[in-house]
């Protein structure tokens, strides 16, 4: 088949869809579409669930697969002519997503199904649908459903812009600094950027933006100077604030536009602000539910985050003589009272952590937990790095996945997970289609033909990563909406992958899964012992910090004017929830891509959210712990069925309760963060 896109007999063929395909396959594929919608909301089409199903979900998950390879490639690939040919079909796409779930026809035969010839797996999923219909406009009519239309569509660019204009921004800058100024910057990091400005045939070593060069800088380099000259660029990217030309990429009118248009559609629909309409389908009750949760938790924290402050400035004048630290001292005089007060280094410790030996060892848990063998498998690729494995049970294939670890150029920052398929029993074939995951970091590459270190936590984000792959890939439902993450409220998608993330720090997993890049020897004891001493520096100030970007969401979704600016909000939140001040310059919310172009909308509160039900999930593997400290299989196995198996076939309430047999409690994640004594401030 000519058009790599249309091609759906196996696995998408990233190695030969091009850009000049996106046209031509979205025409076929919305024609597809359209016709099986036709077909379906005719007077005389049966109100079956099967029926419906044969017809509109085989043309529908199509369409996804192949703007779901698009989109994909848009992230790790991003090229200029791929990015017009996404952008230029976007539009369509989105329009056709925003009338499928508005049709007031196909609502109407939905709402005709009778429940009680569904399945339970298929009951969830109706409940569902017909729940996704009033909240995608379907009872709207009229001149209210176009203009709802409008807004979702509009709502479609401006998150795309807003995500090439961070990408931009951060790809722009660079800074090509002397040996001299890297005093104090590890060596892994001045070999890869003196190894970039030479591939430019530059002078001196190429600094960026992107976290494996520019974090190492912050936290290691001896020169005020140049940390300054990096975090000023760091946190006003996206902005009014940039420097020179940096302005262009400015995200300032984008956030006021998508907050007007969120506020729009959710009065639209009978709410009072967005909100509202975001915690519909999620796990907590409401808004004000969110903004309690959170601020019990900044109350908790607080106390100890001032304490992690009075420690640094204490420090710092002491020991670094710094008597007024700036915004972009902090990062360094961290690492340094971390390496003073536990002998320890983020360096030291990741020169054990090559990226080869720690993803075995990553396997090795996942394969005796959750009774499964992971092994290399072949696929089409859009990049060389990118690795292609399948997850088996007694040699039955249960799923598979994509992993891209390095960092480059054109890829988005950050780390996530994404669908390429579902496990479904396909209704025009009744064969069961096993699911395929995207896996997908940005970590540093090796240099000098050594494999490449990750940091503690590198490896914490493949863990985190990874837990979602595994609540995509291990779910045993049939039922596509309903089938791994499908359908599980999004405050409570962070649980599998938060869960993964304790195994970090168990001493029985970890030796398995080091060896120093120079002499093969795994981590020793002692370093351990200092990084678990370290484990909870600053946890007070972390978890602020992400109080703060979550209460931030939820405010600027129920309380904010978006005619207004929003920067007095943010100053706001700060004050009442962060112990460090950020520069008046700083604009972190131009870059805050979860909440502007990845779905987080007044749902950031999540990954806090999450975390309770994960650490509680993760107290019942130390509860039942062998005597060999390694986790139980016969908890595995009931993790496993209990909740990543059930994916969202029913509320994730329930799914805890089947796994602990009890609601969820705080106590577990305050004991694991350091934070179960009461202190007062």
């Amino acid at each position: 088949m000519s058009n790599a896109l249309l091609d759906f007999s196996d696995l998408p063929a990233f190695d030969r869809i091009t850009p000049q395909d996106v046209a031509p396959a979205v025409d076929v594929l919305l024609e597809r579409a359209n016709q099986a919608l036709e077909t379906v909301t005719a007077p005389d089409f049966p109100a079956r669930w099967d029926a419906i199903a044969k017809v509109l979900d085989v043309a529908t998950e199509q369409l996804g697969r192949a703007w779901g390879a698009v989109s994909h490639l848009n992230s790790v690939a991003d090229t200029p002519e791929l990015r017009a040919a996404y952008n230029a079909a976007l539009p369509r796409v989105t329009e056709f997503w925003t009338r499928l779930g508005a049709d007031e026809r196909l609502y109407a035969k939905y709402k005709a199904i009778d429940p009680a010839t569904l399945t339970p797996e298929q009951r969830q999923a109706h409940r569902n649908a017909v729940r996704n219909f009033v909240l995608s406009g379907a009872e709207l009519t009229g001149a209210a459903k176009e203009r709802f239309a409008q807004i979702q569509e509009r709502q479609a660019e401006l998150s795309q812009k807003f995500s090439e204009n961070a990408l931009d921004a951060t790809d722009a800058f660079a800074y090509y600094a002397t040996a001299e100024e890297l005093d104090g910057v590890p060596a892994d990091v001045q070999q890869a950027a003196l190894a970039a400005a030479q591939a430019e045939g530059k002078p001196g070593y190429k600094l960026t933006l992107k976290m494996p060069c520019y974090l190492p800088v912050m936290q290691f380099a001896t020169r005020s100077d140049l940390r300054a000259k990096l975090y000023r660029a760091y946190v006003t990217r996206a902005s009014d604030q940039a420097e020179g030309d940096g302005q262009k990429f400015d995200n300032t009118a984008l956030i006021g536009e998508i907050l007007a248009l969120r506020r729009e559609e959710a009065q639209s629909l009978g709410y009072a602000n967005f909100g509202e309409v975001s915690v519909v389908p999620k796990m907590a009750q409401s808004p004000a539910e969110v903004i309690q949760f959170l601020r019990d938790l900044a109350r908790r924290a607080r106390p100890y985050a001032e304490k992690d402050v009075a420690d640094l400035r204490a420090f710092a004048a002491e020991h670094l003589g710094l008597t007024d630290p700036q915004p972009w001292d902090w990062p360094y005089i961290s690492e340094k009272l971390k390496e003073a007060r536990y002998a320890f280094s983020e360096q030291e410790l990741k020169a054990y952590f090559t990226a080869p030996k720690v993803l075995a060892g990553l396997f090795k848990i996942i394969e005796t937990l959750f009774e499964v063998s992971i092994r290399r498998d072949a696929a089409p690729v859009w990049h060389p790095a990118v690795e292609f494995y399948r997850i088996e049970r007694n040699g039955q294939l249960v799923g598979q996945f994509y992993l891209d670890q390095p960092a480059r150029t054109g890829k988005r920052g950050g780390a996530w997970m994404d669908d390429v398929r579902t496990r479904w029993q396909r209704p025009d074939t009744g064969v069961l289609q096993t699911p395929i995951a995207h896996l997908v970091c940005n970590f540093a590459d090796g240099v000098d033909g050594k494999p490449p270190l990750l940091t503690h936590d590198d490896v914490i984000t493949l863990f985190h990563e990874f837990g979602h792959g595994l609540h995509h890939m291990l779910t045993q439902v049939n039922e596509r909406d309903v089938s791994g993450i499908g359908g599980v409220e999004w405050d409570a998608v962070e649980l599998p992958s938060q869960f993964m993330e304790n195994f970090c720090w168990e001493w029985d997993v970890l030796r398995h899964m080091t060896a120093h890049v120079d002499t093969g020897e795994p981590l020793p004891r002692a370093l351990f012992d200092k990084m678990i001493a370290a484990k909870n520096f600053q946890s007070g100030m972390q978890t602020l910090r992400q109080i703060e970007f979550a209460l931030f969401d939820m405010l600027l979704h129920t309380e904010h004017d978006p005619a207004q600016d929003f920067m007095p909000l943010l100053t706001q939140v700060r004050q009442e929830v962060a112990v460090l001040q950020p520069p008046a310059f700083s604009r972190t919310a131009h870059t805050f891509s979860h909440i502007f172009a990845g779905g987080y909308a007044a749902g950031y509160y999540s990954y806090k959210w999450a975390e309770v039900l994960s650490a509680d999930a993760y107290a019942a593997f130390e509860e039942t712990a062998g005597s060999d400290g390694l986790p139980s299989t016969e908890t595995g196995r009931r993790y496993r069925e209990a909740i990543l198996e059930a994916g969202g076939s029913r509320p994730a309430i329930e799914s805890f309760k089947a796994f602990r047999g009890r609601e969820p409690s705080l106590d577990a994640l305050l004991r694991h963060q350091g934070m179960a004594e009461e202190l007062t401030a």
